[in-house]
């Protein structure tokens, strides 16, 4: 590792912990109904959404109803966009006539099981492309698709945050606050605003967004190439901002009018986390002591600070097998220069593995390198973040309330080892709250561990008689233990709502569109549902008061409890497949073998 890596690591958390406690302070007095600076100039865009809709923004409602919202919302914005690519052959703005018998050599057909997939990962904010976007989707589906529903998918998770932070905050009632006006809010004051700055940035910086047609331009050798065109920089501001992640262009944020500079490289960085931190915060103010949003904050820095530095180490290291002639005894046990594959030049190891590792703590899943060429260790980071259920700093909303499940886990716990009934936050944890926690940790170990099996073993799933006509082909690029973690980083991305993949599967087959789906939608709604109903239950209990058996949540103690159940957790679930993945495949490199 290079002193000047170091420092562009320590330089990005440095910003993120300096706007965490405006961006925190800011989102609570929004999502309180307060006046904001905003509220001047986007005041009537709220209330015009309000008579448009119908909604009633101080009606509260209970946990139920408030799911039963997210679900409508959910089930309606799946079929929509399911339509809009279906029928995107008919539609304007298809300039390259995507989806009709005109439509250019080596374009992807949006068949049924790819227009289910995509839809299912755009609603559930994951973002997962089983399709290069510039070769299959209109400009209309990128906008009133894929882009709106980057707004919504992100304003719902964020909504779900705030319904949990109330359930603790709250005492005595019954409501956890209104899911449209929450939605709402988030979109008019958060996400819209900013959205609108951050393109004009990306613009200036070199994006592009218009229109046109894509223009063909000859090369100096004499070839021709297909330059792309269309409305990149809004949807590329929202995708980072939102942590949806899905790129305009197969190359995603590597592709250079996705991430023109290392200005732009590093906003891209910032927008990723830039919310997941402000909420703990806001976590903290809600429940009338900031030390408690400061207790996750270090928490999920001590997460992040391990995974970023394991895998810059593993990177900058690279294949100690690799050697040139003439190198200095000093790289002994090095490859020296560090492992530049799948890397863009312009970015370097250290901001790629800081990408790789920011990208997969929040369930964001943009990369401006590819996962699959790192080393095994190096690829384990990203693999074990997603593991976790992206609860390091994690995706809008996600992060948040996805740790203060484990939170709930931790101090059960703790109560087990001192013998008392646990408390967080001056409330009662109790069997109702635990068994939730657990349901809700369990679903999506389940789908990546069942589907990883399945697909593992199948032969419609390794690549047999599901595929196009034509001689079977396998749908990894490599066997063993890499094809291995190919597999099983496909289904813990799509369960952890994240979106980035190891490129060398290829998930464009009915068996992996389909059960992709399966597994993004099995995980996130069996996650929030159970955190909506712990949300419920807590604001109708009464405020417990501190004493000296208290377990203090707010401390060094607490902090080291929740990592270590987080770890714990996440190592005891998938340990064993690790083992069979990266981890032996790490052994087998310094043996000599590489697939």
């Amino acid at each position: 590792m290079t002193f000047i890596g170091i420092l562009q690591i320590l330089f990005f958390f440095a910003v993120i912990l300096a706007i965490t406690k405006p961006v925190g302070t800011f989102m609570y007095r929004v999502f309180e109904g307060r006046r904001t600076f905003l509220h001047p100039i986007l005041g009537w865009l709220e209330r015009a959404i309000y008579r448009f809709s119908g909604i009633t923004e101080d009606e509260e409602q209970t946990w139920v109803r408030y799911s039963a919202s997210l679900i409508s919302l959910s089930i309606f914005s799946c079929l929509l966009v399911y339509i809009i690519q279906r029928f995107q052959g008919f539609l304007p703005l298809n300039p390259m006539h995507f989806s009709t018998p005109q439509a250019p050599t080596g374009s992807t057909p949006m068949t049924p099981d790819l227009a289910f997939n995509t839809a299912v990962s755009f609603v559930t904010n994951t973002n997962w492309q089983s399709y290069s976007p510039d070769t299959t989707m209109s400009y209309l589906t990128q906008m009133a698709a894929l882009a709106v529903q980057n707004f919504v998918s992100a304003a719902v998770g964020i909504a779900i945050a705030v319904a949990l932070i109330r359930g603790f905050a709250r005492h005595t009632t019954k409501t956890i606050g209104n899911f449209w006006a929450d939605v709402t809010r988030c979109t008019v004051y958060i996400l819209l605003p900013v959205c609108v700055l951050t393109t004009m940035f990306f613009v200036w910086q070199g994006s592009i967004q218009n229109f046109k047609a894509p223009v063909t331009a000859q090369t100096l050798e004499g070839a021709s190439q297909t330059i792309e065109q269309g409305p990149l920089a809004s949807q590329l501001s929202i995708k980072m901002l939102g942590t949806n992640g899905g790129g305009y262009f197969n190359a995603n944020s590597s592709h250079p009018y996705e991430n023109p500079t290392p200005l732009s490289n590093e906003l891209q960085l910032l927008l990723i986390f830039a919310l997941g931190a402000g909420l703990t915060y806001m976590f903290g103010k809600a429940v009338k002591d900031t030390k408690q949003g400061w207790a996750i904050f270090a928490a999920m820095s001590a997460l992040f600070f391990v995974g970023v530095f394991v895998c810059y180490w593993a990177e900058q290291r690279g294949n100690p097998l690799v050697t040139q002639l003439g190198v200095s005894s000093a790289y002994a046990g090095t490859h020296p220069g560090g492992n530049m594959e799948g890397k863009e030049v312009r970015f370097g190891i250290a901001e790629s593995t800081l990408f790789a590792t920011v990208t997969t703590d929040a369930s964001c899943g943009a990369i401006n390198s590819w996962h699959d060429s790192f080393t095994p260790l190096g690829g384990l980071v990203p693999l074990f973040n997603i593991q976790t259920d992206e609860v390091i700093f994690g995706g809008v909303g996600a992060g948040l309330y996805g740790m203060l499940l484990y939170a709930v886990i931790a101090v059960f716990i703790g109560g087990l080892m001192v013998g008392r009934t646990p408390e967080y936050v001056g409330k009662k944890i109790e069997q109702k709250e635990v068994k939730m926690a657990i349901i809700a940790v369990l679903a999506t170990s389940l789908c990546i561990l069942v589907f990883t099996a399945l697909s593992s073993v199948e032969p419609f799933a390794k690549g047999g008689y599901w595929n196009a006509p034509g001689p079977a082909v396998a749908n990894t690029n490599n066997s063993g233990a890499h094809g291995l973690s190919e597999i099983l980083y496909a289904y813990s991305s799509g369960a952890g709502n994240n979106g980035s993949a190891f490129a060398g599967i290829n998930a464009n087959t009915p068996w992996y569109n389909l059960t992709l789906g399966l597994d993004m939608l099995i995980a996130r709604f069996l996650f929030i549902i159970p955190a909506l109903a712990i949300a419920g239950s807590l604001a109708s209990k009464k405020l417990i008061p501190v004493t000296s058996g208290t377990l203090p949540t707010n401390g060094s103690l607490f902090v080291v409890l929740l990592i270590g159940t987080v770890v714990i957790v996440g190592a005891l679930t998938y340990f064993p497949v690790l083992s069979l993945g990266p981890i032996v495949e790490h052994f087998q490199m310094l043996n000599g073998k590489l697939f």
